[in-house]
């Protein structure tokens, strides 16, 4: 063949040559002709086109070893090798087949009928729920569906080969295409690949990533999409999937990026082979690309189950339809991605995604911060003492006077009258450890009053359970957010959870403990035998609702509070029931709910929740199986953070006003919900970093990195999200500045897990010499703390948490501290910490004229304390150098 086409070649270029009779022209033709020549016999020579004989192309390295055989269909994956303790495994039903979508007009984004598995239409979701409908329409568009478009199967005709990279050609009627292979020489079980496709006639296209193999959809031990879906089994119930992330669903359905965690497919097989696809940075949306949100551009597709209905991880590059799909003849694309194939789990190699392919770290390394967490609680502190900026509201309720905050947000039957309190143990908190005379006699007064008003006392079937999170004062009646219906872990939340907190520091309050108990027999009594609840009953006739759903949260952990704050076993005995129910039908399978009514309780933050849950079980029980269920729930919440886009330096503009890249990231921030309902889409993640604490904790558990990053990247260096003047930072990504909003009470969960994160941090650092009693966790948005309700201890001392305004004062954002007070032995503690990666320095100055609950403290003799509670020779002078992430502690006087 390569014989034929030379000769072919050269006979040309006699002829063109003979037509030149002119002598002046000759010698520039011949230049021309060699030139032609030379050109023809490198394209012909560089791909072997040899049809007669079979050839075996390999690319190989320590890790990985991928042979393609030459059939008549073109060259095919024949193996795909993986070095495993130094035997190589191989991996099943390879293939290696090419993918192209082709439109010629720009798909539609309506959406059809849907069947479920029984052939009966889809009814999803329900008319009242008008947050999700459009997001549903968009999910179920024939793009989304993967219907869209002609596919073109293929592989490739030709290949070229020099060392580590081999070059492969194909063809087909509408696009030609040059694609890429070449291993890592940084991460040997990657392989690098880069498709180059050249449209041959105009229209709308798509690039899928190779098919590499086809996995057993009866028999995989995991796959997921990172904050869309997961699971170890391909599930029939389409809406149960794909809306809720429960398994993978059984259509090839193509996801969008914004609200993947991390741009990757994967899927591990039954010998425990992961293979993941993972796109370059750059290939997906820009969330704020220049001055306004772009969040819901749609430049990657992810997929589990590819157009041929293999189960096998899938990107598509153009999105059809899209930016960049549309080409004229001529026009070319570029899609640039990567496989992982490694012998590990999924979290593993999701690790390997997040930390090296996207370069989670290096926005720890950009942030600067320009406020101190420290110096927020303050103003944070000022906001919710002020009536007009945290509209603070009193009514008269049956005889008692109720205090709450307005809630402008939607809820079910409201006028625009909504009023709600969010973080009780945060407002006793904050209460006790400042002094503050107005929360204290003022606020926390009326807020018990509004807890006593939320228990249901009049209808037998609902005695003792939660009335509802909000109370509307123009119909003066609590109700749910989205429905007339009671909800068990609204009786979780906003009775046993709150109530157990104010305990914690009124222990002695009768009424409260009846309160309490009520509560716990209510919950007790509604548990099934199995050990689970129903998500919600009907306020007017008690039947169960949303029976298409398992209620898949962390409900028993009202079981745990009951029991201790009253010590009766009968609760411990319900909490461990309902905790191993969870685990096996939870845990196990990687389902989960979420708390928010108006998503119709899509999965979110309430996962983290149940890692926590699950821990303090375990502190409770010594059973390793509550243990190990908490870390592994903890790992799927890490896939409700965003890892990308890679933040950078580019001056981009919010508002009118210039900020760098990094400031306004989504990396690091977690959902409210994600998948393809929440609100993540269309809003972005928020910023009430509630797991911080808990995975600081985790991370001194385990040693596992990603904890303490992710935990460093949502706490740190968000003030591009801070009001301003109040210090509130906005719940939605998308406001960046704007401040609390229609959420006014989110400043009181924003002080709970602040004080949470800052006293974790001072646990790890002290390695565990700096400890204060953790009480439980707050309501619905994550698994932060409460303190401040015992004394605790600094490296041997008891000493008890304060806070007070002006009382220290740090000259640089990036150092943090909490303070404690030993009254008995009239000893001040001050324990500073370093928030940045690298060595920071400081003027730190302490008032020598405090006044506690009227009572002035004067410091002296500060001197530093040492891990063995030892005071150093070292004085305090007022200037501080800490390493990076560094703690000192100082003891004084008074």
């Amino acid at each position: 063949m390569k014989k034929t086409l030379l000769s072919l070649v050269a006979v040309t270029a006699v002829r063109l040559a003979g037509k030149n009779a002119a002598k002046k022209r000759l010698h520039m033709n011949r230049y021309i002709i060699y030139f032609i020549v030379n050109i023809l016999i490198a394209s012909v020579s560089s791909y072997d086109t040899n049809a007669q004989k079979v050839k075996n192309v390999h690319l190989e390295n320590d890790k990985l070893k991928l042979m393609w055989k030459q059939t008549n269909n073109g060259y095919k994956l024949k193996s795909i090798l993986v070095s495993t303790q130094g035997k190589w495994q191989p991996v099943s039903e390879v293939s290696g087949q090419y993918t192209l979508l082709f439109s010629a007009e720009k798909p539609g984004m309506s959406s059809g009928i849907l069947h479920d598995k029984d052939g009966k239409p889809v009814r999803f979701p329900e008319p009242e729920y008008r947050y999700l409908i459009g997001k549903w329409r968009d999910a179920t568009s024939s793009v989304a569906l993967n219907t869209a478009g002609k596919a073109f199967r293929f592989y490739p005709s030709a290949y070229k080969q020099e060392g580590n990279r081999i070059q492969f050609r194909a063809e087909t009627d509408v696009a030609e295409m040059e694609t890429r292979w070449q291993t890592d020489d940084h991460f040997p079980n990657d392989i690098l690949v880069r498709i180059c496709l050249k449209a041959r006639k105009k229209g709308y296209f798509s690039l899928a990533t190779p098919s590499l193999n086809k996995g057993d959809k009866n028999d995989f031990r995991w796959g997921m999409i990172p904050g869309i879906f997961q699971g170890k089994e391909i599930n029939p119930d389409f809406v149960d999937a794909y809306a809720y992330g429960h398994g993978i669903p059984d259509k090839p359905v193509v996801v969008r990026e914004r609200t993947a965690a991390a741009l990757t497919s994967l899927l591990t097989n039954k010998d425990g082979v992961t293979v993941a696809v993972t796109a370059e940075p750059g290939t997906g949306r820009d969330p704020w690309e220049k001055n306004k949100s772009t969040q819901t551009d749609w430049r990657l597709g992810l997929s589990s189950i590819n157009r041929e209905g293999w189960l096998c991880p899938t990107l598509y590059h153009p999105v059809l339809g899209e930016k960049q799909s549309y080409m004229n003849a001529g026009d070319s694309v570029v899609f640039e991605f990567r496989y992982t194939i490694q012998r590990d789990d999924w979290y593993t190699v999701y690790k390997h995604v997040v930390n090296d392919i996207y370069a989670f770290n290096r926005l720890l390394s950009l942030q600067k911060t320009r406020e101190s967490l420290s110096s927020r609680l303050f103003r944070l502190l000022h906001y919710v003492k002020n009536d007009s900026t945290s509209r603070w509201r009193l009514f008269e309720h049956k005889g008692l006077q109720i205090g709450a905050q307005e809630y402008l947000g939607g809820v079910y039957e409201s006028e625009k009258d909504a009023t709600k309190n969010a973080d009780y143990g945060a407002m006793w908190m904050l209460a006790n450890i400042t002094g503050d005379t107005l929360l204290n006699r003022e606020r926390l007064p009326a807020a018990l009053n509004f807890k006593f008003a939320q228990q249901n006392l009049t209808v037998p079937f609902f005695k003792g359970a939660a009335a509802g999170q909000y109370y509307l004062y123009k119909s003066d009646r609590f109700t749910e957010e989205w429905g007339p219906y009671t909800e068990p872990i609204a009786t979780t939340y906003y009775i046993l959870i709150d109530v157990g907190n104010i305990l914690l520091f009124e222990p002695q309050h009768k009424a409260l403990k009846q309160e309490l108990r009520r509560a716990a027999d209510w919950l007790l009594d509604k548990m099934s035998a199995e050990g689970n609840w129903e998500i919600a009953y009907s306020n007017d006739s008690y039947r169960p609702l949303f029976r298409d759903q398992k209620d898949l949260r962390p409900t028993f952990y009202g079981m745990l509070v009951a029991y201790r704050i009253l010590k009766d076993k009968k609760y411990l005995h319900a909490a461990i029931k309902g905790a191993d129910w969870f685990v096996k039908n939870a845990v196990d399978k990687g389902y989960f709910l979420g708390v928010c009514g108006d998503a119709r309780f899509a999965p979110d933050f309430a996962t983290a929740q149940s890692a926590q849950a699950l821990m303090e079980l375990f502190d409770l029980t010594g059973n390793a199986t509550y243990k190990q269920a908490a870390l592994r729930v903890a790992q799927f919440y890490t896939t409700s953070i965003y890892s990308h886009p890679v933040p950078g330096t580019v001056t981009k503009q919010v508002k009118g006003s210039n900020v760098q890249d990094w400031q306004i990231s989504q990396a690091g921030l977690s959902f409210e919900h994600g998948g393809i309902l929440g609100s993540a889409n269309t809003n972005g993640p928020i910023l009430l970093a509630s797991h911080a604490g808990m995975f600081v904790r985790l991370f001194g558990i385990t040693r596992d990195s990603l904890f303490l990053n992710m935990a460093r990247a949502a706490a740190l260096g968000r003030d591009a999200f801070v009001d301003p003047q109040t210090g509130v930072a906005s719940y939605y990504w998308k406001s960046m500045n704007n401040g609390a909003g229609p959420y006014p009470h989110h400043a009181w969960w924003q002080t709970g897990w602040i004080m949470d994160y800052l006293l974790s941090e001072t646990a790890l650092r002290s390695k565990g010499g700096i400890l204060f009693p953790a009480g439980f966790m707050a309501p619905k948005v994550g698994p932060h703390l409460t303190y401040g309700f015992r004394e605790g201890e600094i490296y041997g001392h008891k000493a008890s948490l304060i806070l007070v305004d002006g009382l220290v004062q740090l000259d640089n954002p990036e150092l943090d501290y909490i303070s404690a007070i030993d009254r008995k032995a009239k000893k001040f503690y001050v324990c500073i910490l370093n928030n940045a990666t690298n060595v920071q320095t400081a003027t730190a100055q302490l008032s020598d004229k405090t006044t506690i609950a009227g009572r002035a403290l004067r410091l002296r003799n500060g001197r530093m304390l040492s891990e063995k509670g030892v005071l150093l020779n070292t004085a305090f002078s007022g200037n501080v150098t800490l390493e990076p992430y560094g703690l000192q502690v100082y003891c004084f006087e008074y």
